[in-house]
């Protein structure tokens, strides 16, 4: 596998420019903060606390073997994303790569299910705090009672948990209006925090267990009641995993912001799912190992915070917590950060509504402040409307992996039709990190689990759409129903408004230097 040697960084800005594009975003981010950028939005402490009681509660010890799986299958998904990383070092990741690719409407699709997933992420995340900041203290159980700490099942603490999620929605939205020197900064701090608080947590996790690793190969009878047993637990308690591992494209998104991207962002990319995956696996087995009654339902109720708390007491136990509170507010910063860089950048393709508008930077900051507010809204209003709906959590939850899916696929299919054709890698792909050899298995590997999981997870199981409270049937079929709709409007606006307009950067954006249209790319054919 090829790799790339040091070039000046004012070269960064002249190969943008090479994509029509002229510099407009703040280039100021150095290799930590692009690794950080991944490893924020993936956030092992936030995603295991989210649903580390789901997961066991559904598949009990045995729920660790989804994280190998889960961490296999993203792997092959990265390295397809490092090759185009380096190829197309531009804000918007995802979208821009399938633009790259694939036809005008699939990238379109491709940019706007990535969007709409994403606000749907930072609403999952935003409501994690309940899980954590109530458990630390009471004061922070503002609706509902002391019962409802920590819990998303009951009434108060649904509610609570949509206060706490629109608090921290507006602290993040007011951080990335600043700038992206600041949101890097904080972001920055936050990382480092989580990754020292989550190493000390390993560490003080191998001096309370009860348990050998041996448990995690028995059922305990988990699978009863399930069509195909053990396994079904396992596809329902997966849902863990999944959570915790997607976003790790964030590094590809800030290219723009990237000193020379094209060395940084790959390596970034597979750093920060390596760190995740070597955190998270010991968080989660050594969680697993140091609960003493292995049955015990508050494990399931309570999840990640309960078994801290009955390891380590209270006061350690809090200061873990409170960890924990600053990796979920790092991680919804970043997801936010990551979709203002989407809508940027879509907006300045003039594929968007406004687009002049939504894709203007101001002047000082170099951020976009239209999308800020936008992303900061939209959230607020998916959050105001499941007020009172405790069945709602694991359904948005559900909803964002699978969009988050679908966006990849809408990557990783265009690139493997395109190797199938024999044009993809490029004749002029160059000294950047390349698959060689290996990679149409990889891209193969990666299609055919992007395509499985989503398929596992949007299966209408009341064990996630109605996991509480009185079955509903639009809460079963809410993975269909939403996407659907999603895909319904995003279609009926590109064939009458998309479709009319030739695939051109807005005059105010495009490079300085005389630059000829964008052409459609050699895979427009697709699909």
């Amino acid at each position: 596998m090829a790799t790339v040697t040091e070039k000046p960084a004012s070269t960064d800005s002249q190969e943008l420019a090479g994509f029509g594009y002229k510099q407009e975003l703040d280039r100021s981010l150095g290799s930590f903060s692009s690794f950080a950028a991944g490893f924020s939005y993936i956030s092992i402490l936030t995603g295991v606390t989210a649903l580390f009681g789901f997961g066991y509660l559904n598949a009990g010890p045995g729920v660790w073997w989804t994280w190998p799986v889960v961490v296999f299958g993203q792997i092959l998904v990265a390295l397809c994303f490092m090759e185009l990383a380096a190829q197309y070092p531009i804000a918007g990741s995802v979208y821009q790569w399938s633009k790259q690719l694939g036809a005008g409407f699939f990238s379109w699709m491709t940019g706007w299910i990535y969007i709409v997933g994403a606000i749907v992420t930072i609403a999952a995340v935003a409501v994690d705090w309940q899980v954590v900041l109530p458990q630390i203290t009471t004061k922070f159980q503002f609706l509902g009672s002391s019962a409802d700490a920590g819990l998303t099942i009951t009434k108060g603490g649904a509610q609570n948990a949509l206060l706490l999620g629109a608090i921290l929605v507006g602290i993040t939205t007011t951080i990335n209006m600043m700038g992206v020197k600041i949101m890097s900064r904080i972001n920055n701090v936050g990382v480092a925090a989580e990754l020292i608080g989550a190493t000390l947590l390993i560490i003080l996790l191998l001096f309370h267990l009860h348990h050998p690793p041996s448990i995690i190969a028995h059922s305990y009878g988990y699978g009863a009641g399930h069509p195909w047993g053990y396994f079904g637990a396992l596809l329902v308690g997966g849902l863990l995993s999944a959570y915790v591992m997607y976003g790790f494209d964030t590094a590809g998104t800030l290219a723009e912001e990237t000193n020379d991207p094209r060395r940084h962002a790959p390596p970034a990319i597979i750093r920060a799912i390596a760190a995740a995956a070597l955190i998270g696996g010991l968080v989660i087995l050594l969680a697993i190992l140091s609960n003493k009654n292995i049955a015990d339902k508050n494990i399931g109720l309570l999840g990640l915070p309960y078994v801290i708390k009955q390891a380590f007491g209270n006061t350690t136990g809090n200061v873990f917590l409170a960890d924990t509170a600053l990796a979920i507010f790092v991680c919804c910063l970043a997801v936010q950060a990551a979709t203002i860089r989407m809508l940027f950048s879509m907006a300045r393709d003039s594929r968007l509504p406004f687009g002049s508008q939504v894709a203007r930077v101001s002047g000082r900051r170099k951020v976009p402040i239209v999308p800020a507010l936008v992303t900061g809204v939209l959230t607020l209003v998916l959050l105001a409307i499941n007020v009172g709906n405790q069945s709602a959590f694991y359904v948005i939850t559900a909803i964002a992996i699978i969009m988050f899916y679908l966006a990849y696929l809408g990557v990783t299919v265009p690139m493997l039709v395109r190797r199938l054709r024999g044009t993809w890698p490029k004749p002029d792909h160059g000294p950047y990190f390349s698959l060689g050899r290996w990679g149409l298995p990889v891209n193969i590997a990666a299609v055919a689990y992007g395509s499985l999981v989503a398929i596992n997870i949007a299966w209408p199981r009341n064990s996630i759409y109605n996991a509480v409270g009185k079955p509903h049937w639009y809460w079963q079929w809410a993975p269909f129903l939403f996407i659907g709709a999603i895909v319904i409007i995003g279609s009926l606006y590109y064939f009458l408004v998309q479709a009319k307009k030739p695939p051109e950067v807005l005059e105010e954006h495009r490079a300085d230097i005389p630059t000829p249209p964008i052409p459609a790319p050699a895979g427009d054919a697709f699909p």
